[in-house]
């Protein structure tokens, strides 16, 4: 039975597409070439069929331009009332998206796509406006003109001369879920336009001296039309691979060019680009490796070069592994869409083309539905077309020395066997011999202890003896089939240690960058990343490497290994060069290709950082393909490194900005409210003695005056705290010491707060032989007052707030109590943190209602500065109250 194929799998990528479209509204575009052409009418004329189908379909805003036959296509569709804006001191009627967003029809149209919404708007753009309603599940239909897409806006400008500054970003067309193109012949549009169903006459004149001349439009159709069908294309190829459909659809012509590691690949890359011009259409380039071999230096340079030309020429380029050439090509055909392969002539002997293996004739053999271009060319340097060329093998004389004694042992022990025992085949001895050479030297070694094998065997041990004789047929034949299984198996055994010897070299390639990434993952800082690249490349490399930082041209090192304080004219050249090009320069490429480094750009999300370098081995040998490949590697981690440091580090810093932003407009709010109260006050009476001083007798004056007065002072107390809360945050608060009574200080606290209207009752308990302390008289009595003020400001009128102290032989606890409803376990941790307002049960905590929030956060400031300390319990008894205690040192002091 034939072997069944294998089925073909869906691509993920297209079938996580889907996935992530899946809650999200799907949009339609109706594109046209210029204004006029229908697009309105046509969606208008489509959403009424949706209807009769049983659609909810909503007019969100649609412009009829007066345009009658459009007009009555709107009538027999419900429509969302537009909302009034104020623009230029004119009344203009805007898509109201919140009604849209309420009313969640199934279907939404939405006219000119394009549109520049009125200044103020949610979003600028319409486009920005349908982003939002296709996320929140809603269908859009929508229209727009080719000349409003951002990418041809440039194009645009060319063929009309006309700058348009209303453009939607290309993602979003390419994202729509269907485009449905709405043409127009030329003339047609001109006569649209001639009978004013375009613009009015005015408008319509200037319009066709300008936008609407024959050639515009003709131009503007073609690049509809192109546009389309690219779309379409792009539908159809993820299309196929979203449902695992083998290809090719020859819906458009695709063009795949199949580079080899021989000279003619660059011809094979511009016959590809050529065919891509004749037939309009896109194209890649490929190259596929066979994993059991490895290209020479020569022709790993043959292979890069043809793929930097396809880049140049716009192709898309991949490096493909695979053991079956031809299979795979004709698999990236399929899933690519491919119709046509191009490829060189492969010249791999008489008896290859007679067995049809070459990659042509394989090609052709199983090809369905592609069409194989065979390229020829008389300059032919090697004979393996697009087959990789394995690496030669090393032809050593020692090799071929230890070959030599390893048959020389297998004789003895073949002599000694026949001698001991009756061995019925010695050739195993032989093969034995042969398979040891090809696994230690390789094939060419394994070949020679073959043919060295079968000198020997015949010599030796067959009949007659000693001489290269064979008496009987039989063993002619024994002896010739013992000759090609030692070929064999030289071969296979060669080849596989060929490709375990290719399988260490990966495996260490890939153990260096996984070792690399992960130390350059364990820096967190900028500036060390680079330190820590440098030396890991050059372990890795062997090679002298620098990396120079900076986006502008003139980059400076950051760092280099070994040390370089800096670097030559022509160097400093190339390495500018490749940052601003972000481009590679300077050896082995061809940008001043004569300087002894090779710098490559770094490249990131957010453009290039820099550049790295690698210098010329200590005999001016360049990197070879795999130590380039490994170099190319190892930069892109490291600017990733470095991108991913620098988004960190702007992380830091804009929390750093936003938490300062935040403690600005919570300060600003804070004195903005706490000000405005006594600022009223004092206001309010000033006016009232300044207007009615001469009706008002002397006790009302005395009374309005002492309100000045007694807000005055509030005021003089705010200032203070903000300006003892600068001096603490900024480590300048002065602290002068001295023996004070603290008795007197909380006494003066309490009768401050009675003064200032506090109805909460306020006592003082103090042990009378309470000893002195060693403080600022001032500093503490700010702090008692905005301890004893936060409790006043946070409790009912019918609280009691007592001010007492402990004293044992090391310090003095001065505390103030309030039987309030206390605060949140979860809350008090955080009572002296500045601004902090958070309501508890009852209880604004931490300075909240009528503060700035900077009470207790002085105080703790204060009580700290004096080598004191401050703490807060909640609650005291029976889930009630709160404690703030001052523990002042009473180390050396007496009572």
């Amino acid at each position: 039975m034939p072997a069944s194929t294998p089925k073909q799998r869906a691509s993920p990528d297209a079938i996580l597409a889907v996935t992530k479209a899946t809650g999200r509204g799907r949009l339609k575009i109706f594109l046209g070439a210029a204004p006029g052409v229908g697009k309105t009418f046509a969606m208008l004329s489509a959403a009424h069929a949706a209807k009769v189908e049983g659609r909810d379909v909503v007019v969100g805003l649609v412009e009829t331009h007066g345009r009658r036959e459009t007009e009555a296509l709107v009538e027999g569709l419900e429509g969302i009332p537009r909302k009034p804006a104020i623009y230029v001191n004119k009344i203009l009627s805007e898509f109201d998206i919140d009604k849209a967003l309420a009313r969640r029809p199934g279907l939404l149209l939405i006219d000119e796509l394009a549109h520049t919404n009125i200044p103020g708007s949610r979003h600028p753009k319409r486009w920005q406006d349908v982003e939002e309603l296709l996320a929140a599940g809603i269908d859009v239909w929508t229209t727009l003109n080719i000349q409003h897409l951002e990418g041809l806006n440039d194009i645009v400008q060319k063929i009309t001369g006309v700058k348009v500054r209303e453009t939607v970003p290309d993602y979003v067309f390419e994202d729509a879920d269907e485009v449905v193109l709405v043409d127009l012949p030329t003339d047609e549009l001109l006569k649209r336009l001639a009978e004013g169903k375009v613009y009015v006459p005015d408008m319509a004149d200037r319009a066709r001296k300008r936008f609407f001349k024959p050639e515009n439009l003709t131009a503007l159709r073609e690049l509809a039309l192109r546009r389309a069908a690219e779309r379409i294309d792009a539908d159809l190829i993820e299309h196929m691979r979203a449902q695992a459909i083998e290809g090719p659809w020859p819906a458009r012509e695709r063009i795949l060019a199949c580079i080899g590691p021989d000279r003619d690949a660059v011809s094979i890359v511009r016959a590809g680009k050529r065919l891509a011009d004749v037939m309009d259409a896109p194209w890649m380039a490929v190259t596929v490796e066979r994993p059991s071999e490895q290209l020479d230096a020569g022709a790993r340079r043959n292979v890069e070069a043809a793929l930097e030309l396809a880049r140049t020429l716009g192709a898309e380029t991949s490096t493909l592994t695979a053991s079956d050439i031809a299979a795979e090509l004709l698999r990236v055909a399929k899933f690519e869409n491919v119709t046509q392969i191009v490829l060189g002539r492969s010249r791999g002997g008489f008896v290859t083309e007679m067995l049809r293996r070459s990659l042509p004739h394989e090609l052709l053999r199983r090809a369905d539905g592609v069409a194989v271009h065979v390229i020829t060319s008389r300059e032919r340097e090697r004979a393996r077309g697009a087959l990789p060329v394995p690496r030669r093998q090393s032809l050593e004389p020692r090799s071929f020395l230890w070959a030599t004694i390893a048959v020389a042992v297998a004789v003895g022990v073949g002599e000694g066997l026949t001698r001991l025992t009756t061995f019925p085949n010695i050739s195993m001895i032989f093969l034995l011999a042969v398979a040891a050479s090809a696994v230690t030297f390789g094939i060419w070694p394994a070949v020679y202890a073959s043919v060295l094998s079968f000198l020997a065997y015949n010599l030796f041990f067959i009949e007659p003896l000693y001489t290269f004789t064979v008496a009987e047929p039989h063993e002619l034949l024994a002896l010739m089939v013992f000759l090609a299984v030692a070929v064999v198996i030289s071969t296979l055994a060669g080849r596989v240690r060929e490709q375990a010897r290719l399988a260490a070299d990966r495996m260490r390639a890939t153990r260096r960058l996984y070792e690399f990434t992960r130390r350059l993952a364990a820096i967190a800082t900028f500036e060390d990343i680079p330190d820590a690249a440098v030396g890991a490349i050059h372990a890795s490399l062997a090679r002298p490497t620098v990396i120079l930082l900076g986006a502008n041209e003139e980059p400076e090192i950051a760092a280099a290994w070994p040390p370089l304080e800096a670097l030559g004219t022509g160097e400093m050249m190339a390495a500018r060069w490749a940052l601003k090009h972000d481009e590679p320069a300077g050896a082995d490429t061809a940008t001043l290709p004569s300087v002894g480094w090779l710098f490559l750009p770094m490249r990131t999300a957010h453009g290039v950082l820099g550049v790295i370098g690698v210098g010329l081995g200590d005999d001016g040998e360049k990197l070879d393909p795999e130590a380039r490949i490994l170099f190319e590697a190892l930069a892109e981690q490291t600017a990733t490194a470095l991108d991913r440091a620098s988004l960190s580090r702007e992380i830091v810093r804009t929390r750093g900005a936003a938490e300062t932003e935040r403690i600005r407009n919570t300060l600003l709010a804070s004195i903005s409210h706490d000000f405005r109260t006594p600022l009223a006050s004092i206001l309010g009476s000033a006016t009232s003695l300044i207007d009615y001083g001469d009706k008002l007798d002397a006790k009302t004056k005395l009374e309005l005056l002492g309100q000045v007065k007694g807000e005055a002072e509030v005021l003089d107390e705010m200032v203070r705290n903000l300006l003892s809360m600068t001096r603490i945050d900024a480590g300048a608060l002065e602290v002068r010491k001295d023996w004070v009574d603290v008795r007197e200080i909380a006494e003066r606290v309490a009768s401050a707060a009675r003064r200032r209207g506090a109805r909460q009752k306020i006592e003082v308990d103090l042990p009378g032989d309470l000893p002195l302390v060693h403080a600022d008289a001032r500093l503490l009595e700010q702090a008692l007052s905005n301890i004893v003020g936060n409790a006043v400001i946070h409790t009912l009128p019918d609280t009691r707030v007592v001010i007492d102290a402990i004293v044992d032989d090391k310090s003095l606890s001065l505390r103030v109590t309030d039987n309030g409803p206390g605060i949140s376990e979860a809350a008090l941790p955080h009572i002296f943190e500045k601004f902090v307002h958070a309501e508890g049960p009852g209880r604004a905590l931490a300075d909240g209602g009528e503060s700035t929030g900077l009470g207790l956060a002085i105080a703790k400031g204060i009580v700290e500065a004096h080598g004191a300390s401050i703490t807060a319990e909640s609650p005291i008894e029976k889930g009630r109250g709160t404690r703030v205690v001052m523990r002042f040192p009473l180390a050396g002091q007496g009572r």
